[in-house]
């Protein structure tokens, strides 16, 4: 029998209180999607506050000897009856903005549901299991010490809601332009600490107290009638006074501030002096309410709920089991939860990452919250195994039939979002843009091992022609996804479209409701003839000629890939350039042959350009460089340096502006982007050695530790101007050449210094090939105006049968809408 106070004697040197900047992860398991909800509940390391599920807690134990466990089991308390729930009901109206108790804003939902939380001391190896009340017979010392351990990691914010809240910040607030000449009336009232109500309506929450007057009014109302009832903003108007604080959430860090002139939460940087005129020490106020940030993300997380799915209106068959688990909506996070359903329907990404879990797992570093391939390797194994395919217990209404409690991957979403302007945010994602960061993220972490992004990698064979001289050149460029432009003159149903259209504008002007709505049929077939369709360059500078000419420009496959994927080019820019989405309708085919546009590169008949560079200069004027001012402007208005818009036009020969505009986003983190163009014949600034700036000894030393050798940093550098980020793209997209090229020099006696040395023109990643027919096998539909709203489900043909994933909703398909699509996947037919 172990003695409890022997055991707790021996790992009190352990257990330690979280300080500030300590994640404490007590929602989900470092190694599996394990919850405090899960069975065996979840077990909190007293020392570096990493949380495991029952199967991974002793694999943490002997790799590091950390004995003190904090052991978390929630149970759901039954939920009352309530008659008057309106739970599964969708709302009344739409949101279309990010926002609370505004026009637009989001509804208020049920509430979240409560749970019993059980909290008891596992010591390990034994699991020694110690109550909180088993405490009290232990010396003072150790008593004080442990629980303050307990109750510190108990109040901890978790780090998933760390990084909710840190998301939610990432709009950044602005500092009032009120706040340094604020009016604040003389004799204003003593505000006590406690005990607020509104002035006018009595409400004792969401209050705001004006800090021109010392007035304390309620907030806005909500949509479901809670809230306030508008008062403060009435009081705005009657006034004019700017600034209000809400109170309750006054902190010495600061308190929510907002600016009715500016019509939005403000940073104020006097704020303490602010209050201090109405008797409000700010440095011994406590926080009472919830912030403006947290009521966002508490409401939406509950946006889910609510949202009406594609077959909404046909009784859909649950589906349970390996392969069909949900995954929650973390708060706008379908975009996530769509795309990793088909990523992992993929066999190359199952055998990557599923198939080596436990490799992965064994070679994890310290903080596994922190590993990519661990974090993936962990998400597949939820969807895959089964485990989570599981009904949510006692849910009600019908909207929650087959509803799963599926899995919340919140370390995954936290670690691909790091650092990532957009997807480190909780706002709604284009799919086709979280599609691609994480293809980029993969081949990052992929290096000198097997890269499942070979299945979806080809080559585009783009061919331009020079009108005037007949001449040619050829160019491939590697993609990952083929987007495809809507045409809107190939929709079947012209005539349809015409008069639903003067019906629509007749029933705007007689305020009648709008006819049913008609949707544009587009071939998808004509989709695929405008890819391949001859684009007219006008300003293409020939290097036959010398001068500019007119050229046409083709595009066909030069490789066709396991997977090939599509994008509809549904979304285009209004007249107010907010994206808005072409509601239409492509007839999508189950089956497809691209053979007819697969490019054949140069024919016996063509005749290639030079490869000669533009000239910088004219005959006439030595130093005024050839540029298309019309195209520098274009790039200028938009806001980028002129100088960088002068060298985009000239490095792209005088191709026009989208081809500038695709030099500008590729060297936008080049050290010289912004610097004058230097023009032929003229001497370089004497602080810019003839060859160019040499690596960055900073730069060399970065990509060095990251594993590669002295040369290899070298040569990525020099070939992506000295640019660390292109530098670490660039090496690890030519990593197996890399490698290649060190095995023969070593297998030849040469050094890899002596190889780097003959600048041998470096080779593509490796791009696989076959024949170009195709089956659909997923689609990924958007469901909303533009890609900054709206919801996105997925469906994916399992075993002969199509399967709708809608969250933690996973069905059986029963009218598959392959025609209103957003991303379609097919796989190759084999022979």
């Amino acid at each position: 029998m172990v003695d409890v106070k022997e055991a707790l004697l021996s790992v009190l040197p352990t257990i330690r209180l979280p300080r500030a900047g300590d994640r404490v992860h007590k929602d989900e398991c470092a190694f599996s999607l394990h919850t405090p909800e899960s069975d065996g509940g979840l077990f909190i390391c007293m020392n570096t506050f990493l949380g495991f599920g029952r199967p991974y807690v002793e694999k943490h134990y002997n790799k590091t000897g950390q004995r003190a466990f904090l052991h978390l089991k929630r149970t759901p308390k039954p939920k009352t009856d309530d008659s008057s729930s309106n739970t599964g009901d969708p709302p009344r109206k739409k949101p279309t903005r990010l926002a609370i108790g505004m026009e637009g804003g989001f509804d208020m939902c049920d509430e979240q549901c409560e749970y019993e939380e059980e909290v008891k001391l596992i010591i390990l190896p034994e699991f020694l299991e110690i109550q909180r009340d088993g405490l009290l017979g232990l010396p003072e010392m150790v008593r004080d010490r442990v629980s303050s351990a307990i109750d510190a990691i108990l109040a901890a914010d978790s780090a998933s809601r760390k990084q909710e809240v840190q998301a939610w910040d990432g709009e950044v607030r602005q500092v009032s332009k009120h706040a340094f000449n604020l009016q604040q009336l003389e004799g204003a009232p003593r505000i006590p600490p406690c005990g607020w109500k509104c002035s006018v309506c009595d409400l004792r929450e969401n209050l705001w107290l004006n800090m021109t007057d010392g007035a304390i009014f309620c907030g806005r109302r909500y949509f479901d009638g809670s809230g306030g009832n508008n008062h403060a903003v009435q009081h705005y108007r009657e006034t004019g006074y700017p600034l209000a604080v809400k109170l309750g959430t006054i902190t010495p860090d600061g308190a929510d501030v907002y600016s009715y002139d500016e019509d939005d939460m403000v940073l104020d940087p006097n704020l303490a002096e602010h209050l201090s005129h109405f008797g409000i020490d700010m440095m011994k106020m406590q926080k009472t309410d919830k912030t403006m940030t947290e009521l966002e993300i508490d409401m939406n997380q509950r946006i889910g709920e609510w949202e009406l799915i594609q077959e909404s209106g046909v009784q859909l068959q649950p589906l349970y089991g390996p392969g069909y688990t949900g995954i929650r909506n973390l708060g706008n996070s379908c975009y996530l939860n769509s795309t990793m359903q088909v990523v992992f329907s993929i066999s190359a990404f199952q055998r990557k990452y599923v198939e080596q879990m436990d490799q992965i797992f064994h070679k994890a570093p310290t903080d596994p919250t922190q590993d990519f391939s661990t974090q993936v390797a962990k998400l597949g194994q939820g969807l895959l195994s089964g485990e989570y395919s599981k009904p949510a217990s006692e849910k009600e209404g019908e909207e929650q039939k087959g509803l799963q409690d599926g899995i919340a991957p919140r370390m995954f979403k936290a670690l691909i979002g790091k650092g990532h302007p957009e997807f480190s945010t909780n706002r709604q994602q284009d799919a086709q843009e979280f599609f691609l960061h994480f293809i980029n993220m993969v081949e990052r972490n992929c290096r000198s091992t097997s890269n499942p992004n070979e299945v979806f990698r080809f080559l585009v064979e783009e061919k331009i022609k020079c009108l005037v001289s007949q001449k040619v050149k050829y160019t491939q460029r590697v993609e990952y996804i083929l987007q495809l432009p809507v045409p809107m003159e190939a929709a079947l149903n012209k005539e349809e479209l015409v008069a639903y259209e003067q019906a629509r504008q007749q029933a705007e002007q007689d305020h009648r409701p709008l006819p049913e709505l008609v949707r544009a049929r587009i071939p998808f077939t004509s989709c695929l003839e405008a890819f391949a369709a001859p684009e007219q360059l006008d300003e293409f500078w020939s290097a036959a000629l010398q001068a500019k000419s007119t050229a046409l420009k083709t595009s066909r496959f030069a490789s066709f890939p396991d997977y090939l994927v599509f994008q509809i080019k549904k979304f285009t820019f209004g007249v107010d350039w907010v994206p808005k989405k072409l509601d239409v309708s492509i007839d999508v085919p189950e089956e497809l042959d691209l053979s007819q546009f697969r490019g054949g590169g140069l024919q016996g008949d063509e005749e290639e350009l030079p490869d000669v560079a533009p000239p910088l200069v004219t005959p006439d004027e030595p130093k005024a460089p050839m540029l298309d001012e019309s195209v520098v402007t274009q790039l200028v208005e938009m806001g980028f340096p002129s100088e960088a818009c002068r060298k985009a036009v000239y490095y792209t020969g005088n191709s026009g502006a989208e081809a500038a505009m695709t030099w500008v986003m590729s060297h936008m983190d080049d050290p010289d982007f912004a610097h004058p163009l230097v023009l032929s014949g003229v001497s370089a600034p004497p602080s810019v050695p003839v060859g160019g700036d040499p690596p960055s000894e900073e730069h060399i030393a970065t990509i060095i530790s990251m594993g590669f050798s002295h040369e290899q940093a070298v040569r990525a550098l020099r070939s992506t101007s000295n640019s660390l980020e292109r530098a670490v793209d660039w090496i690890f997209s030519h990593i197996d050449d890399l490698d290649a090229e060190a095995a023969m020099d070593l297998s030849e006696g040469r050094s890899v210094a002596e190889s780097v040395s003959e600048s041998l023109p470096a080779a593509g990643p490796r791009v696989k090939d076959g024949n170009g027919r195709y089956e659909l096998f997923a689609f990924v539909s958007h469901m909303g105006t533009s890609t900054m709203c709206g919801h996105y489900v997925c469906h994916i043909k399992k075993n002969g049968r199509w399967v709708i994933y809608n969250d933690q909703k996973v069905c059986a398909s029963e009218k598959p809408p392959k025609d209103l699509g957003y991303i379609y996947f097919y796989q190759r037919v084999q022979s």
